[in-house]
């Protein structure tokens, strides 16, 4: 019998444009329930898939405080979340609720 072989599966491998971004994102807004850790998460996937560093300097942080805002162990600030969603080129946006 032969073993099956895994390898580690990276979303921001497969982020190339701004459109798979905005759409990963939005997945992302829409399965989190609240979650704010799992959505800084998702903005360091696609930090990832943009480049760290351009980002960092784009949102005004530091490589190293980006790294750990976005890394989903922690919740970072709204404002945090706020300049990482601007230098990445995304917007929020909001709708009413149905229910």
């Amino acid at each position: 019998m032969s073993k099956t072989v895994t390898t580690r599966y990276d979303v921001a491998e497969h982020l190339r444009t701004h459109e798979e971004m905005a759409a990963y994102f939005e997945a992302c807004l829409e399965e989190a329930d609240g979650d704010a850790a799992f959505i800084a998460k998702s903005l360091g996937d696609i930090a990832r898939a943009k480049g760290m560093t351009q980002v960092a300097r784009d949102a005004g942080l530091s490589r190293e405080s980006l790294y750990k805002a976005l890394s989903g162990e922690r919740s970072p600030s709204f404002d945090t979340i706020l300049k990482v969603i601007r230098a990445l080129g995304l917007k929020l946006h909001a709708e009413a609720s149905h229910g």
